[in-house]
């Protein structure tokens, strides 16, 4: 859908514009601007060190790659379908009745996952892992071309709302933010929000289906990712009204900040600064504005196969990268 740029391209993309390191490289490249677009269609703008590490992480995404075929070629393609074990007491319940390869490729399924889903196997291994397919099986086939068709031309609050913010979410996008990407993400949300109207649609929604939608193959499977998510997935009512489930979070995430790093949580309650002012917006938008779309969908890998706990332990990582020792 989008054009891509392989390691190469991309290091021919700003090694014209340094036709002779000196010895102050380690000074000069930091001012040195390059963009490209990532894997998704989003442009990425950062300096020669910036490149440097994405290529890095690409490559390291691509030799995981060769380990997902390669468990393929040999297990099937699907043998992370097996039966999982959540919990170790589960995995002892069940040691009876369950075989040891299903243990082992429980252990190596999020092994590989917390490594990162090789972006050609993403959409079908969400899909499978989330429960998303499992949740369209109980209805009938056609029930989201039914429910697009039933709900056109009906006007709500939350069709309003949504009509205002499909402008606004990642404007400049290659295909986003164009009248087909439009009406395709306003499908799936207008579509959502009478499907829960308890959720309706909320503001945050819209980054997270945009998402989905750059992912998953087709406009009816990123529909039931964004489903098996709100019901399945996150805190429950983190998208309702009152946002009751979304303060939840926020108390949570401001008592294990203090447990956890106690010194930055003093810091800035010194400051007087309420982390929810940052914190709201990472977990309503499940970090799709605040870090690159591979960054931020190497969180999701991780969230559709062990749930929201992750939401935290990439928020206090965050703020543990920014500490400054010396200060705090």
């Amino acid at each position: 859908m989008f054009g891509t740029q392989s390691t190469r391209d991309i290091s021919f993309e700003f090694q014209s514009q340094i036709p002779n390191w000196r010895p102050s490289i380690y000074t000069r490249r930091a001012n040195i601007t390059v963009k490209f677009q990532d894997l998704y269609g989003f442009t990425v703008e950062g300096n020669v060190d910036d490149v440097n590490v994405l290529n890095e992480v690409r490559e390291k995404v691509r030799q995981q790659g060769r380990v997902w075929w390669a468990l393929e070629a040999n297990k099937g393609a699907n043998w992370y379908l097996q039966p999982q074990i959540s919990s170790i007491s589960e995995g002892i319940a069940l040691k009876s009745s369950l075989k040891l390869s299903a243990l082992t490729n429980t252990i190596t399924l999020k092994r590989l996952i917390r490594k990162g889903i090789p972006p050609v196997l993403r959409p079908k291994v969400w899909f499978s892992l989330s429960g998303a397919a499992k949740k369209r099986s109980t209805v009938p086939e056609s029930y989201y071309n039914d429910l697009t068709k039933a709900v056109e031309g009906k006007v709500t609050a939350a069709t309003r709302q949504i009509d205002h913010d499909l402008p606004r979410t990642f404007p400049g996008h290659p295909w986003l933010d164009t009248p087909e990407g439009h009406a395709t993400l306003r499908r799936v949300l207008v579509g959502y929000s009478f499907r829960d109207s308890d959720v309706g649609y909320c503001q945050g929604l819209n980054y997270v289906a945009a998402l989905l939608l750059l992912v998953m193959k087709t406009e009816e499977d990123a529909f039931w990712m964004l489903a098996v998510l709100l019901e399945n997935v996150l805190v429950s009512d983190c998208y309702t009204n009152n946002l009751s489930g979304c303060h939840v979070e926020q108390r949570v995430f401001k008592d294990l900040l203090a447990k956890k790093c106690p010194r930055i949580a003093a810091h800035l309650e010194a400051l007087e600064f309420d982390v929810s002012l940052v914190a709201t917006e990472w977990f309503l938008c499940l970090f799709s504005k605040s870090l690159p779309s591979e960054t931020a969908l190497r969180v999701w890998d991780v969230l559709f196969n062990e749930g929201a706990k992750v939401l935290f332990h990439v928020a206090l990582a965050i703020f543990k990268q920014d500490r400054r020792p010396s200060k705090l």
